[in-house]
């Protein structure tokens, strides 16, 4: 059986140039603003962009194969891929609230605590909406919790 395959999106949002903070830059400034908006803007389409592809290998190769076990293969692997796109789309539902916290100057402070997140910690999860330390925290509690 011969199919096309479509592979998960990557993060390739990395693919940026890492912000260089001047001494005594005011945090969050536009720059900055503008630096973030870029990466998760595009981080969005090319998840936008996955779904697509999805959807179009998805009709190709949704053709009837006589043979059971091709067709078993078939729907698991579609399976797997709408799993991955349901994560995904939550994943630009994410990014989108983001992108809205950015818009209204709110981005890149804990929401715990209140405190600037950091540049790296942004650029390495441009979604985090907590500090380091208060995420460990979290973490901690999590764990305690569940067991």
């Amino acid at each position: 059986m011969a199919t096309k395959k479509t592979s998960p999106a990557k993060d390739t949002y990395q693919a940026f140039t890492p912000y260089k903070e001047k001494k005594g830059e005011e945090y969050m400034n536009e720059k900055q603003g503008a630096h973030f908006k870029s990466i998760l803007e595009n981080w969005r389409n090319e998840l936008m962009e996955e779904v697509d592809r999805t959807v179009d290998h998805m009709k190709d190769d949704a053709g009837s194969l006589p043979d059971p076990s091709d067709r078993a293969s078939q729907e698991e692997e579609f399976s797997l891929e709408l799993r991955t796109r349901d994560r995904e789309r939550k994943l630009i539902k994410k990014i989108e609230k983001t992108l809205k916290k950015l818009q209204e100057e709110d981005y890149g402070f804990c929401d715990t605590c209140g405190i600037d997140i950091g540049i790296k910690r942004l650029e390495a999860r441009p979604t985090a909406t907590q500090c380091i330390d208060c995420k460990t925290l979290d973490e901690i509690k999590e764990k305690q919790i569940v067991g």
